[in-house]
């Protein structure tokens, strides 16, 4: 079963699928994309994720995100931004719900965690570090251990491939820092996940769509850990103009509504500036087929300049004023000597 005819042609269709690693027969009922999107949704490792650190530890508000909420926001931008592109919607979705499936507990601090104690074992730490993005891999390829004649997920190979690539190639001359690590090398032999590519359109809209999610949310989730104010966003682009187009026009409203309209607005914005700039890409580098996406040097689904220089703003103003924080620093500071704790008994 496939969804083909609504799809553009540099989308991935179910039908020209590159198969799975172990071969299976195919469901009646389901493309290929929408039986990897109900796999990864019915596994352990995506429901480890409620308990996994956004930003805020989780047990101290009800309403802070955590990862999987997080996966879950993702999912529903990438989806709206695949459904305005005319991309596959079902693929999108596996990647963005796959996307933070490696990240241990407390977020990027208990990466610098387990990477700082993989360095202190003297071993050769750029080929064998921790990494959040290899270990995603790992759990669909191997550690989701539930299938009789398989390990992993065995998944579509575009789902793997996207998950391993959605920021970008992680080899050659495209790559930001080429990849070292041993274990990411021994994927791509197997599963010739062409890391020096970039990766398929659908995927380059999770990587964003992941962007536009952390970006706002975690400035909500701030707002309800009083790190910040509204007063504090007015000034901060994007998102300040739009507390203030708000406010205008509403008077009186509440502040839990201003903050829901005002971050809401924000993500509308963006998702729009994305369809509009990348249709504009698409345009100017003639884009007409998967081949075209990936051989392209660069990411073809972009923000506007003008977007994409708010954003940088939106995260500098989080770097500063919320990850930071004297009040984060603190509980992320106690959280790396947990997980180096944890990793010394084991």
């Amino acid at each position: 079963m496939s969804n083909n005819n609504f799809l553009l042609n540099y989308a991935c269709f179910p039908s020209k699928t590159k198969g799975r690693y172990f071969k299976e027969p195919e469901d009646e009922n389901r493309s290929c994309f929408q039986r990897d999107r109900d796999r990864i949704i019915h596994s352990n490792a995506f429901r480890k994720l409620e308990y996994k650190t956004q930003v805020f530890i989780n047990y101290e508000h009800d309403y802070y995100r955590t990862r999987l909420t997080h996966s879950l926001e993702v999912a529903q931008i990438a989806r709206s931004i695949a459904r305005r592109l005319g991309l596959n919607e079902d693929i999108t979705e596996c990647i963005a719900l796959a996307h933070d499936l490696g990240h241990p507990p407390f977020g990027h601090a208990g990466e610098d965690a387990l990477k700082k104690s993989v360095q202190d074992l003297n071993l050769d730490n750029e080929k064998y570090e921790f990494d959040h993005n290899v270990q995603a891999i790992r759990i669909l390829t191997y550690l989701e251990q539930k299938h009789a004649d398989f390990d992993g997920m065995n998944l579509s190979w575009e789902v793997i491939e996207g998950v391993a690539k959605h920021n970008g190639p992680l080899l050659g001359q495209n790559a930001e820092s080429s990849t070292n690590n041993q274990l990411l090398l021994e994927y791509n032999k197997k599963y010739d996940l062409k890391l020096e590519e970039f990766s398929s359109i659908e995927a380059q809209v999770a990587s964003i769509a992941d962007d536009i999610a952390y970006s706002v949310h975690d400035l909500d989730d701030a707002l309800r850990a009083n790190l910040v104010t509204i007063e504090d966003l007015l000034n901060v682009p994007l998102i300040g103009k739009r507390f203030k187009d708000v406010r205008s026009g509403y008077s009186e409203l509440p502040q839990s509504k201003l903050i829901h309209e005002s971050l809401s607005g924000t993500i509308g914005t963006m998702i729009s500036d994305v369809v509009s700039q990348t249709e504009r890409n698409i345009e100017d580098h003639k884009i007409k087929s998967v081949e075209d996406v990936r051989s392209l040097n660069k990411m073809l689904v972009t923000f506007s300049p003008e977007v994409a220089n708010a954003t940088k703003e939106m995260k500098r103003f989080n770097m500063e004023k919320i990850y930071r924080s004297y009040k984060l620093s603190r509980t992320m500071n106690k959280a790396k000597r947990i997980i180096q704790e944890l990793f010394q008994c084991f």
